[in-house]
């Protein structure tokens, strides 16, 4: 079904030199296909209005103000526009929540911080590549982030119908809304949507 399926992306690009296909040394793709050449900030404005708000970091200080919660990502350290506060060390900061309510921005300081963290999460609308298991909990292997390595788990149902996925190694930047999928082996099992992180 997917011939080069079993090729990294740096050997794919190697054949396709060998061939002659002026491809092979083409820029990756990174952005959105749907809007064209245009930045991510400029088209999210378009069609939702911004919200400015502050920046809070984990102790509860006011660091920084936002342009709007949509314009980031949990984990982003770049474009936050709070580097270099001179009454904090000199560790990078990261998005570690948002708070849709109060219209927060949450930032640690440091890759490691462990409000950068979760080792459980929640997760509903499930699609089973074949059947949903007949056994749960199942043990078996997760990613919530693209090109990101196979991450042992326990997958069990919880009491509100949600898929309960509990983690052998916390997970970096879990993110509500993207997907968790679920594989044994080379088997992709199915997926299912992020609904919330637990810490």
């Amino acid at each position: 079904l997917f011939p080069v399926g079993e090729l990294d992306k740096p050997e794919v690009r190697a054949i396709a030199s060998k061939l002659g296909l002026r491809t092979h040394d083409k820029k990756d793709s990174t952005g959105i296909c749907f809007i064209g050449e245009r930045k991510f900030k400029d088209f999210l404005e378009q069609y939702l209005p911004a919200q400015p708000g502050v920046i809070e970091s984990v102790d509860g200080e006011t660091v920084g103000e936002h342009a709007g919660l949509m314009f980031y990502t949990y984990g982003q350290r770049q474009g936050l526009g709070i580097g270099g506060l001179s009454d904090h060390d000199e560790a990078p900061w990261y998005v570690v929540d948002k708070d849709l309510k109060s219209n927060v921005l949450l930032v640690a300081q440091g890759s490691e911080h462990q409000m950068l963290f979760s080792s459980q999460l929640l997760a509903g609308k499930p699609a089973w590549v074949n059947k949903q298991p007949d056994a749960m909990p199942l043990s078996c292997t997760a990613k919530v982030r693209y090109r990101q390595p196979d991450q042992q788990c326990l997958i069990s149902n919880n009491t509100e119908g949600l898929l309960q996925v509990d983690f052998t190694t916390p997970q970096r930047a879990v993110t509500p809304g993207q997907y968790v999928v679920f594989y044994q082996d080379e088997r992709c099992l199915g997926g299912a949507i992020i609904e919330q992180f637990c810490r």
